[in-house]
């Protein structure tokens, strides 16, 4: 009998170590509870303009919380809502503060308080996002609704610098840059049971600026501790084979050459799916192509980026 016993409980202990060493990461929300992040990156952009190299700080903090409403085999319909975005950008010592807990002003010819107001905007109003259970985007229910409210009144926008502003704020809240947000902090999950050791591929693509970066990333699930997976992942960027050019005031930009590498390493939660904690670095480099009244000329540009998002 203490034989049979024993046997048994070793065939429960391989079972149990068995289990650790695998997980089935795919989102598995509770429906209507909210789960909340925090996000908070650093840039460092240099840009070489006629011998001369000029840098420029960004800082930004966001918080971000998403609910699932509804869902079926195929996907779940989420909403999500950005509660705080604050970006202090600093180049060359002009300091530019963009913070959507203030209500800004639409109609001022100064971008913080344009974009203040835009993202205050945007703060306020929940996206509903149609997503798979990989985490990505398929599209944003409300995108039209939301479009009209953000957009309100941006017509009147004058001044010197108007069409600088406008084509800031399109390039802020358009579609792909919306479902870029969100993706950030679901789209990593291979959707499918995974064992330690095993790897899996995801090609996003990033839409901000106005620019659109095709990131192809490698993640390897590393170990497994009770609910908490973790892994690394190795990414490569590169611009969109079809990226359009960036316009600002009658000049166009291209950014074919840009290329670039990102690290990351994330603790996700093997019962939701959703990250416990993301740490990630990335270094682009590459040439601005700008063509602007006949003239041309090329500006070389890198990049360097930390971030970090976190669960709360």
């Amino acid at each position: 009998m203490k034989k049979i016993i024993l046997s048994f409980t070793v065939v429960l202990l391989g079972i149990s170590l068995m289990a650790q060493n695998a997980a089935d990461l795919k989102l598995n929300l509770e429906k209507n509870k909210v789960y909340r992040f925090k996000s908070a990156s650093e840039q460092t952009i240099s840009q070489t303009v006629n011998g001369v190299q000029q840098t420029t700080n960004v800082k930004s903090n966001s918080a971000v919380s998403i609910k699932m409403v509804d869902a079926t085999p195929d996907f779940l319909i989420a909403e999500v809502r950005f509660d705080t975005m604050i970006t202090n950008t600093n180049a060359m010592g002009k300091v530019v503060i963009v913070n959507s807990t203030v209500v800004g002003n639409i109609k001022s010819a100064e971008m913080e308080d344009v974009m203040s107001c835009i993202m205050n905007r945007l703060s306020k109003n929940p996206m509903y996002v149609k997503m798979n259970y990989v985490g990505r985007v398929i599209e944003i229910v409300n995108s039209k609704m939301l479009s009209d409210v953000i957009m309100k009144d941006t017509g009147s926008i004058a001044g010197q610098t108007a069409s600088v502003i406008k084509m800031q704020i399109k390039n802020t809240i358009n579609d792909k840059a919306l479902k870029s947000m969100v993706e950030m902090f679901t789209y990593n999950l291979p959707g499918k049971q995974v064992t330690t050791g095993d790897k899996w591929d995801i090609t996003a693509t990033l839409n901000s600026g106005g620019m659109s970066l095709d990131i192809a990333t490698t993640y390897k699930l590393d170990a497994i501790s009770g609910t908490a997976a973790n892994i690394t992942a190795e990414s490569n960027i590169m611009a969109s084979q079809h990226a359009e050019p960036l316009e600002y005031s009658g000049a166009k930009i291209t950014y074919g050459d840009i290329k670039g590498l990102g690290k990351s390493n994330m603790v996700l939660n093997t019962l939701t799916g959703l990250s416990v904690e993301n740490t990630s670095k990335i270094h682009i480099t590459g040439n601005l192509n700008v063509s602007a009244q006949g003239m041309n000329m090329q500006i070389p540009l890198e990049i360097d980026g930390e971030s970090k998002v976190v669960a709360f």
